[in-house]
């Protein structure tokens, strides 16, 4: 493992140590208690920002401005107007997208290389929602009564979002979330992650340049057991989409039977990812790598469970472990550093937590195993990307989620059992697999139960493509038609004409 060393930081104006708002109805307000919270670099400890610390009041607040909006004048606002708005959204996100993804860097951690390589997915994505604002229609339906009866159908605006996401993607969570909020005529109250809300909070500055009305988009950052439930209960909310842990997830749908408003959850996993022995080994080896190693592990689509044929496990496994002592950990704002900090010293302990775990069951770390702290890395949470061999199924390590740089091996001989084991846990999110042999591939895609199946290829995301999950990795989806209709009420209409 390869370790960088200390280099200057360039200070972002948006994470020069100030203090940030939040936005309400159009404008750059305190919150009502005059509460502030800390946001750091996770690489260095550096204090990046003081920001407003929302909870009930503000989310009221907020949710009250997003409600005269969406009643009175964003509802007069024409398709061809909102997918005007996305598409200047588009190409300012565009024009500051160095400074966006920098942003990305210095609150979570994410290695530049990494966050920069997300230009065209944050762009395409709103460009994406611009071009379904206009392909928003209902249908003409001929029924069966007696008699002149016309039907149809409209697609009309859920109303106003909650929406809650996680620190692992600000910038591309952010565009998620409000992107098909704008595109269908919804308003959004946005909660980010505490742990990494500045991102959030300069899109938002975009949003309004853009020239997005008041009250359409605010932002509300604080904790989620304050700001997040306050939002999650809330009477007046019509629609809650949340992005984060299992735990929470069930905490929301419990706090939506209020009003039994609309839910959406991409949620937690432990993706199998599964490796053939006639699969090209070359390609194999840094993509199994990655499906875990890219952002620390803290991915919730990451390909944890590495399934490896038993003829070649341990010539496999060994190469990966191998693979990741060579990747360069490190401050991700040094451009040729592959694997940053882990976002919070929460993150770390829980992470660290599971490495002794996986010992005491008796897996074996090939490489990596704990925490980084060399030079000037000791006061960042770094941890080392971790291989650990010979793991079992039912080991803590394979069965829960871990969210960090860490591999657990398994090794499998029969096709059927394989299948049967890689769908042997609660999450169904993720899953890939590596061959060479097409009908192997359809056979084993088609018998996953997992929302999305990448094959001789992980994490592969494009904005027209749907992504979600099974069982416990939530329902709705993300990205493709599917993700605006989430967005939708649909009215049927009888007209009773002769």
């Amino acid at each position: 493992m390869a370790v960088s060393q200390a280099i200057p930081i360039t200070r972002h104006p948006f994470a020069n140590g100030s203090y940030k708002q939040m936005l309400i109805d159009g404008k750059w307000v305190d919150a009502a208690s005059g509460k502030r919270f800390e946001t750091r670099n996770p690489a260095t400890g550096e204090l990046l920002a003081t920001v407003a610390e929302g909870d009930k009041e503000d989310i009221d607040r907020a949710v009250a401005a997003a409600r005269r909006a969406f009643e009175g004048p964003w509802s007069k606002v024409k398709p061809f107007e909102r997918q005007n708005l996305l598409l200047k959204l588009a190409d300012l996100v565009e024009k500051n997208f160095d400074e966006l993804s920098q942003l990305d860097t210095l609150d979570m951690g994410a290695p530049l290389s990494r966050t920069r390589a997300y230009r065209l997915r944050a762009v395409g994505m709103l460009r994406y929602y611009a071009g379904q604002t206009t392909a928003i229609h209902g249908e003409t339906i001929e029924n069966s009564l007696p008699g002149e009866i016309f039907s149809y159908t409209l697609k009309e605006p859920v109303g106003v979002v909650g929406a809650i996401i996680p620190w692992n993607g600000p910038l591309t969570a952010t565009i998620w979330k409000i992107g098909p909020a704008i595109a269908t005529g919804c308003t959004v109250v946005l909660k980010p992650a505490e742990e990494a809300p500045l991102t959030s909070l300069r899109i938002a500055e975009l949003a309004m340049e853009a020239g997005v009305p008041p009250g359409v988009v605010n932002v509300v950052p604080g904790y989620g057991e304050t700001a997040g439930a306050a939002l999650a209960s809330h009477h007046d909310v019509d629609k809650v989409a949340f992005t984060g842990s299992h735990v929470t997830g069930q905490s929301i749908i419990r706090a939506s039977a209020g009003n039994l408003k609309r839910v959406s959850l991409e949620l937690g996993g432990k993706s199998p990812d599964i490796v053939f022995a006639d699969a090209d080994l070359d390609a194999a080896v840094p993509g199994a790598a990655m499906a875990v190693f890219a952002n620390s592990g803290q991915i919730c689509s990451a390909g944890t469970r590495l399934f490896v044929e038993q003829s070649i496990y341990d010539e496999f496994v060994g190469r990966v472990a191998e693979f990741g002592k060579k990747l360069q950990v490190g401050n991700g704002l040094d451009p040729n550093v592959q694997i940053g900090p882990l976002v919070s010293e929460q993150q770390l302990e829980r992470v660290t937590g599971y490495l002794d775990i996986g010992q005491k069951e008796g897996a074996r770390a090939l490489a990596g195993g704990g925490r980084v702290t060399e030079g000037a890395l000791s006061k960042g949470f770094f941890v080392s990307p971790t291989v650990f061999a010979g793991v079992e199924d039912n080991m803590r390590i394979a069965q829960e989620e871990i969210f960090g740089p860490v591999i657990s091996a398994i090794a499998f001989k029969d096709m059927d059992e394989l299948v049967k084991r890689a769908n042997n846990t609660t999450f169904g999110l993720g899953s890939g697999l590596w061959t060479r042999d097409v009908s192997k591939a359809h056979a084993v895609a088609k018998r996953l139960r997992a929302g999305s199946v990448w094959v001789n290829c992980y994490q592969a995301m494009d904005p027209a493509v749907p992504f979600g999950g099974y069982k416990m990795s939530g329902y709705g989806r993300e990205s493709g038609k599917q993700h605006v209709e989430e967005y939708l009420n649909v009215k049927a209409v009888w007209i009773k004409t002769a």
